[in-house]
C-alpha cells in the first residue's frame, strides 16, 4: 500500500470523520496541512490519532506546497466550485464533499471545466451511500432484473429532533451557504434513485415549508420526558446558532416532492427534520418484485410478485449513531482503490451533478409552486458537459 501526503481545504467536522475513516481501514495518510480559518474538525482529527499538519493562510498557499496524492475539500457548500477551481488547476486528484457545488449555474460551469478537463486529474465525490453495502445490494438486486421493470418508488428521510436541530443551528440552517435541506441532506438519496431508474427526472413537483424551527412556535419543550436537555447535544460548527428556534434559518424544516421520470417511473419522497420515529426507508415495486431497505436499520426485505413464501430477509449488521453504518469506512476502501488504480469509484462527478440538478428542480418546484419540466436543465447541463469540438 502506498503512503498518501494530503492536503486538506475545509477541515470541517465532515471532512475530518472521512480522513478518521480512512486511517480506520488502513490508509497510510500523512496530512500535509489545511486552509481554513475556523478548523472544527481539529478535534475529530486529534480523537482519531491524526495530525493535522501545517495551519496555511489559505488554499492557494496550501497548494504551492504539493505535490500531492489527494486535495480534500470539506469547505461549506457556498465553497466548492471556487475551490474545486483552484484544486483542478493545481493538477492532484481531488476529493469533494457533497453536494458537488451549490446552485443550478455553478452545476453548468462546473459541467464545462469537467469537460476541457478530460477527466484530469480525476474527481472523486463524496455520495457515501454509493458505498454503503445496503444499497449496493439494492442496486444490484435491480440491476439483475429481480425486480422487473420499476413502477414506483416511495421513500422517506425522517431525522430525530436532534439532528434536525443541530441542521437548524449548523451552517446549514442558511441558503447562501448550503442550499437547501434538500440539497444538503438528500442529493444522496436522488443519486441513488436516479441510479436505480436508469434515467433522469422529466417532472417534478414540490412542497414544503418551515414550521418546526419556527420562532414563532409557543412553548417549545427544552428538555425530553425524563429531564435531559433536548436541541443542543451536538456541536454546531462553523457560524454555528445558538438557539435552533430563533436562529436566521432560511431553509425548510419539512418537504415533500413528487417525480416522474423520463421512462415512466414515478417516485415519491417526504423528509421531515423532526420526527419521533426516525426512518431512512425506500419502498421499491417492479412488475416481477419488490423490495424494502431500512436505512436507519440497514435491514433490506425483497420478495417476488408472485410468491407467498416469507419475504428473503438481509441483515446487514452494522448500525452506528451517524446511520452511516459503516458506509465511511466503505467509501474509504473504495477511494484508495480508484487512486491506486484498481477499481472505478462508485459515482461519478457527472452522477453528482445530475443528483444536485435533480434537488435545485424540487426546489424550484417548492419555492414556484409549479410542476417543473427538467428537459431544458438536462439540455444545458448535456451541452455543458460536451467537449468543444475546438
Amino acid at each position: 500500500m502506498n503512503h498518501h501526503r494530503i492536503g486538506v481545504i475545509g477541515l470541517g467536522q465532515r471532512i475530518a470523520h472521512v480522513l478518521a475513516a480512512m486511517k480506520e481501514v488502513g490508509w497510510m495518510l500523512q496530512v500535509a496541512g489545511y486552509a481554513d480559518p475556523s478548523p472544527v474538525g481539529l478535534p475529530i482529527l486529534a480523537d482519531a490519532g491524526i495530525e493535522p499538519g501545517r495551519a496555511y493562510r489559505d488554499e492557494a498557499e496550501l497548494l504551492g506546497d504539493g505535490p500531492f496524492d489527494l486535495v480534500m475539500i470539506g469547505s461549506p457548500n457556498h465553497l466548492h466550485f471556487a475551490h474545486l477551481n483552484v484544486a483542478f488547476a493545481a493538477g492532484w486528484p481531488i476529493f469533494a464533499e457533497k453536494p458537488i457545488v451549490r446552485t443550478v449555474e455553478e452545476s453548468y460551469a462546473l459541467a464545462g471545466a469537467l469537460a476541457a478537463a478530460g477527466g484530469a486529474p480525476p474527481l472523486f465525490v463524496g455520495l457515501v451511500m454509493r458505498s454503503m453495502p445496503i444499497v449496493r445490494e439494492v442496486i444490484a438486486r435491480v440491476d439483475a432484473g429481480e425486480l422487473g421493470v420499476l413502477v414506483s418508488l416511495d421513500a422517506t428521510e425522517h431525522l430525530p429532533p436532534e439532528h434536525g436541530a443541530y441542521l437548524a443551528r449548523n451552517w446549514r440552517r442558511r441558503q447562501d451557504w448550503g442550499g437547501s435541506f434538500m440539497l444538503d441532506k438528500v442529493c444522496h438519496d436522488f443519486d441513488i434513485f436516479n441510479r436505480l431508474a436508469g434515467a433522469r427526472p422529466a417532472q417534478v413537483a414540490s412542497f414544503g415549508g418551515r414550521r418546526i424551527f419556527d420562532s414563532d412556535r409557543e412553548d417549545v419543550p427544552s428538555t425530553y420526558e425524563d429531564g435531559s436537555a433536548a436541541y443542543a447535544l451536538r456541536d454546531a460548527g462553523w457560524m454555528g446558532a445558538n438557539d435552533a428556534f430563533h436562529s436566521d434559518m432560511d431553509v425548510d424544516d419539512h418537504q415533500v416532492a413528487i417525480l416522474r421520470y423520463e421512462n415512466g417511473l414515478a417516485l415519491s419522497f417526504h423528509s421531515n427534520s423532526h420526527v419521533s420515529l426516525q426512518e431512512r426507508r425506500w419502498y421499491v415495486a417492479g412488475t416481477r418484485g419488490t423490495l424494502l431497505a431500512d436505512l436507519v436499520r440497514n435491514k433490506l426485505m425483497v420478495r417476488p410478485a408472485l410468491d407467498r413464501r416469507k419475504p428473503e430477509r438481509i441483515d446487514f449488521g452494522t448500525r452506528t449513531a451517524d446511520n452511516h453504518n459503516g458506509a465511511d469506512q466503505a467509501m474509504a476502501i473504495d477511494l484508495l482503490a480508484a487512486l491506486e488504480g484498481e477499481r472505478a469509484f462508485p459515482v461519478t462527478p457527472r452522477d453528482s451533478l445530475e443528483a444536485g440538478l435533480t434537488v435545485m428542480a424540487i426546489d424550484e418546484a417548492a419555492a414556484t409552486g409549479r410542476m417543473v419540466d427538467c428537459a431544458p436543465m438536462w439540455a444545458r447541463l448535456d451541452a455543458a458537459l460536451r467537449p468543444s469540438a475546438g
